[in-house]
């Protein structure tokens, strides 16, 4: 492997690495300025700009939800500035999850159930100027959904659900 393959493959891990465990700072050394998460549709309205901050918004927002998340990479491919990391995202869902429609406003919130998760995730990642500048993954969220126990989701759960989702929008304004 080059070293400047080996490099590209080091910093998609080291990204991926930062989610559950970096500071701003670290985020600051690897992201490019003008990254883009494409993942971002479904997250906080902070997520959605381009950066460093927007990626440190992303990390924020999965460890307000789960505790003790780490990513266990299976493999890495790398094809010129492109680096496809096939992960398994591990955790505990000790907060609640909110997910954004795409005007930025709360859709759904799914409040702490205390189990834990391991679910395949694949992240593709390009690397420009030795920093990322994009991001996009697959991700097998039915099967996270499962091991929390949102689906099929028990009457109780629904109620939890909706009162989850009334004291988040009492939280952030009413968005």
């Amino acid at each position: 492997m080059d070293t400047t393959t080996e490099t590209a493959r080091a910093l998609a891990i080291r990204s991926v690495h930062l989610m559950s465990e970096g500071e701003r700072a670290d985020f600051d050394a690897i992201i490019h300025p003008d990254a883009i998460n494409r993942e971002g549709k479904s997250e906080p309205p902070a997520t959605r700009g381009r950066g460093p901050a927007a990626y440190y918004a992303t990390a924020l927002w999965l460890r307000s939800a789960y505790s003790g998340l780490r990513h266990t990479i299976e493999a890495a491919v790398v094809q010129g500035d492109l680096v496809a990391l096939h992960t398994t995202m591990h955790g505990r869902h000790t907060g609640p999850f909110v997910t954004y429609d795409e005007y930025g406003a709360i859709d759904q919130v799914f409040p702490p159930t205390g189990k834990t998760f391991a679910t395949t995730q694949t992240h593709w990642l390009r690397v420009s100027e030795g920093k990322i500048i994009e991001h996009w993954a697959n991700r097998d969220d039915l099967g996270q959904a499962v091991q929390l126990a949102w689906v099929p989701p028990t009457p109780t759960y629904l109620l939890r659900m909706a009162r989850a989702k009334r004291k988040a929008q009492r939280e952030h304004g009413g968005r």
